[in-house]
């Protein structure tokens, strides 16, 4: 536990620590991830030489300092804040820059304004399974502007009736994760904690066969129906109930090396203990008008250090947000190298395929050290 870091005491799980003046590599877990995500990745990282730090982010886990109310202002919990937290835990550290900041899903966009920010502390970035497609624009221009994440650039609430008008209606998932009874719904499902997040971590994962995904041409109604219901969910199911008929049999929870029982039983401790509500906020923050506004301080800046995108190719997040890939690439990005689509990974990378992640991570930072 790190304290006074940003208002927060920081709860993290750190390996490598043992010999003094090791490089930094932080690590940022996504949604409903915790530092505990990273377990598998952390040891082959810090065999290479580095000291390897996991934080539970802001609102989850054992980090404290932050209100987990609905009701609560969501300003600490913006992508700038938790940049700020990011920052301000390598300072607590004894740091004054990283060799490597990885992001994974909610962590993503953390990670990606940390760099955009603060390049000369994080000078090299790997975004993973969120692609990150630039700041927002002022609203001028618009008919020569790009479309950029979370429907930015779009009429969401258009998007959302033409969501509902379908057979069956259906809405998209961030839209269900900012009402207030998803906390409730996930915390105290009928099933069981437990077997809720078995069930979520099996079906966004490539354990399950029904993950195919593909690039989607727009946000609009069609496209999106196209993902699976825990992406596009039916009207009126919780994300529980969405992913129940997915839950895996016996053989499968067994053959399950990645994530065992005894493994999933931390997490359900955890948010049995704590709730979904603080993990919750960033979603609330994406559909925030005013701290959305906010990162238009970086309006038309982009990422300008060592940048890498890893996905799983069996996860729909790297295309869940239509056209988030393509600015990433071509906008957003100077000195991003290779798409990297990892097999036999869904969403879950560090989880379900840590030695082919980290042989990827370990190339771009030999490759950025020698450049």
């Amino acid at each position: 536990m790190i304290r006074g870091v940003n208002g927060l005491d920081v709860h993290l799980l750190e390996a490598g620590y043992e010999s003094p003046g090791r490089p930094l590599v932080l690590l940022l877990h996504g949604f409903p991830d915790l530092a505990y995500g990273w377990r598998h990745l952390m040891p082959i990282l810090a065999e290479a030489g580095f000291h390897v730090v996991a934080p539970d982010q802001r609102g989850f886990g054992r980090t404290t300092g932050w209100a987990d109310a609905y009701d609560t202002p969501l300003g600490p919990f913006s992508i700038l804040n938790m940049t700020r937290d990011a920052l301000a835990l390598v300072w607590a550290l004894g740091y004054r820059r990283t060799a490597l900041l990885v992001g994974h899903d909610l962590g993503s966009p953390v990670a990606a304004y940390c760099a955009l920010a603060r390049p000369d502390v994080f000078p090299a970035a790997v975004l993973m399974s969120a692609p990150f497609p630039g700041p927002p624009a002022f609203p001028f221009n618009i008919a020569e502007s790009e479309s950029s994440a979370h429907g930015q650039g779009n009429d969401t609430q258009k998007l959302a009736t033409s969501l509902a008008a379908l057979k069956p209606p259906r809405r998209y998932y961030q839209q269900y994760l900012t009402t207030r009874r998803a906390n409730d719904d996930m915390w105290h499902p009928p099933g069981g904690l437990h077997a809720f997040l078995r069930a979520f971590f099996h079906v966004k994962s490539a354990d399950w066969p029904g993950n195919e995904p593909h690039p989607l041409k727009a946000w609009t109604a069609a496209e999106l129906a196209q993902m699976p219901t825990y992406y596009v969910m039916d009207i009126g199911r919780s994300m529980p109930e969405t992913v129940a008929p997915f839950q895996p049999t016996k053989d499968e929870i067994a053959a399950c090396k990645w994530l065992t029982e005894p493994e999933l039983a931390i997490y359900a401790e955890e948010y049995g203990r704590t709730g979904f509500q603080g993990a919750l906020q960033a979603y609330r923050v994406f559909s925030d008008p005013t701290l959305n506004a906010e990162l238009r301080l970086f309006s038309g800046r982009t990422i300008d250090v060592p940048s890498l995108f890893i996905g799983g190719q069996r996860d729909w997040g790297t295309y869940a947000a239509p056209g988030a890939l393509d600015l990433m690439k071509t906008k957003a990005t100077t000195r991003m190298g290779n798409i990297e689509l990892i097999e036999e990974a869904g969403h879950w990378i560090q989880q379900e395929q840590p030695l082919r992640l980290s042989r990827l991570l370990l190339a771009f930072i030999k490759e950025v050290t020698a450049a």
